[in-house]
């Protein structure tokens, strides 16, 4: 954190000095994509400045997931024996917990990779791992607390940003302009770009509870299915990250029921949580997120790329969005590098990153909507969640039963950094 608090103060000084800034790429969004693209491109010796709306990256309930593909690229930086030091759990399978049965869904151990797993991370630990990372390099400039409010247009072409923080307003002048401000993305509203829905809408309270050292300790993401309730429980060290499934829409009645109630609920489905759901006692401690997934059908505009949740959010329930999001960056790196350092630089170019990445984005959205759509359904008539059809299929043929792993460990076909 102190590294990105002394960059935040040195940015501050320069931008008292001068209301405009040049620079060749301007990403809006220091979460996962729009940091580690601003790494690559620095690393190439392009000029990039990282804006960040929020004054730190303490936040709550994000998803802290780094799958197999982006670790054996941070091994290709060089950057994964340090980034592996840091405090850290490990998923080696996704297991379903459906009538007193479990299912192993994911079997990461099967994977031809030397990190053969989900490495858990707090996602705060990560963007300042990447940016301390990204500071080594004299053509990178991040600006915490830079809340974007107008896209600059000049003959049609996206030329930059006009930005406001505690220093008044300021322009970023930019030949790319990268939307990686996640699935409410402020840059996606002002382009007037509007994303398609793909799958049914679901909300979910996020909220912690204390580990015991009785716990099962099984090295998985937990799914936990009973009828009318889905919990997703994600190992965090000394606690439990939760998260419990709600109809869409139905915030205020569960919160009507009472605590009491929902207390009771997670007991029923993950019946050794029992003892300790009363540390949940106020509606404070949780955080709602609505999920959906949508995509939308051009990612791009003349001097302008959307990447991530920005051009295609996705559902929490497959843990695959970080990962997709981040193979967004390395697809823009490798593909845009080169056009940036000649100044030749054109939408042709833009168009390219969406066609190498739209099938790989369809794929994961698909199978994920699959699942989603069941425990939609499962949700809204208060019964026990199915499997899909496909998905019990995919599971039985030994042939084929890699594709589900592949898909969430690997986004299908993974993207390879050229150094």
């Amino acid at each position: 954190m102190d590294s990105v608090l002394q960059y935040q103060e040195h940015s501050h000084e320069q931008e008292a000095e001068s209301k405009v800034r040049q620079t060749t790429c301007c990403i809006v969004g220091a979460g996962p994509a729009g940091a580690f693209l601003a790494l690559l491109l620095a690393r190439q010796g392009i000029a990039v400045t990282l804006l960040e709306a929020h004054k730190d990256f303490e936040r709550e309930f994000r998803g802290d997931t780094i799958h197999p593909a982006i670790l054996e690229e941070m091994d290709k930086l060089g950057l994964a024996e340090n980034l592996l030091r840091l405090p850290h759990t490990r998923a080696y399978s996704v297991q379903f917990h459906t009538e007193g049965t479990q299912l192993t869904f994911d079997d990461f151990r099967r994977l031809k990779s030397p990190y053969p797993y989900i490495m858990k991370l707090s996602q705060v630990q990560f963007l300042n791992f990447l940016v301390a990372e990204a500071r080594q390099y004299p053509h990178f400039q991040l600006i915490m607390g830079a809340r974007v409010e107008h896209l600059i247009e000049e003959e049609g072409v996206i030329r930059g940003v006009r930005y406001r923080s505690e220093h008044g307003e300021v322009e970023v002048h930019a030949e790319l302009t990268i939307g990686a401000d996640g699935r409410f993305s402020w840059t996606r509203r002002l382009a007037e770009m509007a994303p398609e829905k793909l799958s049914p809408p679901l909300d979910f309270l996020w909220f912690h509870l204390p580990r015991k050292e009785q716990d099962p300790r099984e090295e998985a993401v937990e799914l936990h299915f009973a009828p009318g309730m889905f919990i997703i429980l994600l190992d965090r060290g000394e606690k439990w990250q939760v998260g419990c499934a709600i109809s869409k829409g139905t915030y205020q009645q569960v919160r009507q029921a009472g605590i009491e109630e929902l207390q009771s609920s997670i007991a029923a489905c993950v019946p050794w949580l029992a003892d300790r759901v009363t540390h949940l006692q106020s509606w404070k401690q949780a955080s709602l997120l609505s999920i959906e997934s949508s995509r939308l059908k051009r990612w791009h505009k003349p001097g302008l790329l959307l990447i991530g949740d920005a051009a295609h959010v996705m559902s929490p329930i497959g843990s695959v969005g970080i990962n997709l999001a981040i193979q967004d960056a390395i697809a823009a790196a490798n593909l845009l590098t080169m056009p940036l350092k000649g100044q030749c630089l054109t939408e042709n170019d833009l168009a390219r990153v969406q066609r190498r990445r739209e099938l790989r984005t369809l794929i994961s959205q698909t199978w994920v909507g699959l699942i989603q759509r069941q425990i939609v359904s499962a949700l809204d008539a208060r019964r026990q969640f199915r499997l899909p059809p496909v998905a019990r299929f995919l599971l039985r043929v030994p042939l084929i039963s890699s594709i589900p792993t592949r898909i969430t460990a690997l986004g299908g076909w993974q993207e390879r950094i050229r150094l």
